[in-house]
């Protein structure tokens, strides 16, 4: 069987099917020593080169799909490797034998709540498609006077620099005050900051965003902050079928670092062009 790069790669868990896509585009993998291109597929056994390193293409046929809860506390960085230095929500995660941890989505420093993780690069990846329109509900205080004519506007849609925008739900809280006013928000995009921009463009400051669900997923009232908590095949199997996949991975193809007394073989093939 043959996959596209990008799945396979995704699959491995080094990076979202996007960001890989750009990898192959920028020259910066090569397959079976020549330079790849989007739309390439690979076999088993085949050599790849990512960035200067090099794998092989083995099958996957015993991979448990887990997924894991983590309540994100403010101050981290939903990101592998951060130039700055600063705490990861990658720091403490389980231990995999092989492969990667996958943040299904981003939340920024300043925004806490519910995070999905997951071993599974095909199910990070149905779950973040636009077309699997999955809601994303969050927490929101705001600070001002949120007028009905401003509710209004942002269900409605406005104009961002990067597109059109909305909430698909936004409800006051009970115990909402003129000051200091707690919304709940629905949307099915993660487009970058989405939340705090629809805010801003009404010249409302956002001073606390949670995510509180993520599709089917509900953040546990539970779950401390900076604690995790792994689902249960059961649950696992419904996330599953939401996003359209069978309830248990298939065979997959991943890839595995070559060992540097088999690179030789590698490294020839790689200098052709």
């Amino acid at each position: 069987m043959a996959e596209r790069l990008q799945k396979i790669l995704a699959n491995t868990g080094l990076g979202s099917r996007r960001e890989l896509e750009t990898w192959i585009s920028a020259g910066e993998i090569r397959l079976n020593g020549e330079v790849a291109k989007l739309g390439d597929r690979a076999s088993l056994n085949d050599d790849l080169v990512v960035k200067g390193r090099f794998y092989k293409v083995v099958s996957d046929d015993q991979q448990l799909r887990r997924v894991l809860v983590y309540h994100k506390p403010l101050g981290e960085v939903t990101t592998r490797d951060d130039p700055e230095k600063r705490k990861t929500v990658f720091d403490n995660l389980p231990r995999l034998h092989h492969g990667r941890w996958i943040a299904v989505g981003r939340l920024d420093i300043n925004t806490l709540g519910l995070l999905l993780l997951t071993n599974d690069g095909e199910l990070a990846n149905a779950l973040m498609h636009p077309s699997g329109e999955f809601d994303r509900q969050y927490a929101v205080r705001v600070n001002g006077r949120v007028t009905p004519e401003i509710i209004q506007q942002l269900a409605d849609g406005v104009e961002l620099e990067d597109g059109p925008a909305k909430f698909d739900r936004i409800v006051a809280e009970a115990d909402s005050d003129v000051a200091n006013q707690w919304f709940r928000v629905t949307l099915k995009e993660g487009r970058n900051r989405m939340v705090r921009r629809l805010w801003e463009s009404q010249e409302m400051q956002v001073s606390r965003l949670i995510r509180t669900r993520f599709g089917p997923v509900i953040l546990p009232r539970w779950l401390a902050r900076g604690k995790l908590h792994e689902l249960e095949a059961k649950e696992i199997e419904s996330i599953a079928q939401a996003a359209k996949l069978p309830p248990t991975p298939a065979p997959k193809l991943r890839i595995i670092p070559v060992h540097p007394r088999h690179r030789r073989k590698a490294q020839q093939r790689s200098k052709r062009k």
